[in-house]
């Protein structure tokens, strides 16, 4: 694939990075090619992932620094509310064989020694691992978290619970 159009995170760039290493064949979403269905403006999504003999999926990457206090690690999760709505729309307009997600892609401060991820990957000298949960599970879970930023989250115990690293996807 070529590079991406848009200007991206270094979050999404490691991601495509990932995906490319693996093999997986994708399409990079140019978000500013917008698309305009109805009178409403959909947010794109950054990815679409081919998986052989599955259902493709719609990824949203969402990138958050991975924090690690006293022995434990905090996994922020948090969207916006319009985050869940258009990508629960693009599910609808792509159908049943695609599942819209997000993946969440985390940067550690350093190398973790004892990672509690199985897909920990190294893209230009940072260090980034990947939970992914589809938008059905995190809308049914979901919590408000600020009201005035319209920004939501899953808990602590769910999303443990049902997020899983993005090569358990595959």
């Amino acid at each position: 694939m070529g590079p991406r159009s848009k200007l991206s995170t270094h979050y999404e760039v490691a991601f495509e990075d990932y995906l490319r290493r693996r093999g997986l064949p994708y399409i990079a979403v140019d978000e500013a090619k917008k698309s305009l269905f109805g009178n409403a403006k959909l947010k794109s999504f950054d990815f679409v992932v081919y998986r052989p003999g599955a259902t493709k999926l719609l990824v949203d990457v969402k990138g958050r620094a991975c924090r690690v206090k006293s022995g434990s690690v905090s996994l922020p999760n948090w969207a916006t509310r319009e985050d869940i709505d258009d990508l629960r729309q693009w599910q609808e307009i792509f159908g049943e064989s695609f599942v819209a997600m997000f993946v969440f892609v985390y940067a550690w401060a350093q190398e973790p020694k004892d990672a509690p991820f199985k897909d920990l990957f190294a893209f230009q000298e940072k260090w980034y691992s990947t939970m992914a949960i589809s938008v059905a599970d995190y809308r049914q879970h979901m919590k408000r978290r600020s009201e005035s930023w319209g920004t939501v989250h899953v808990g602590t115990a769910d999303f443990k619970r049902l997020a899983k690293p993005f090569d358990d996807c595959l």
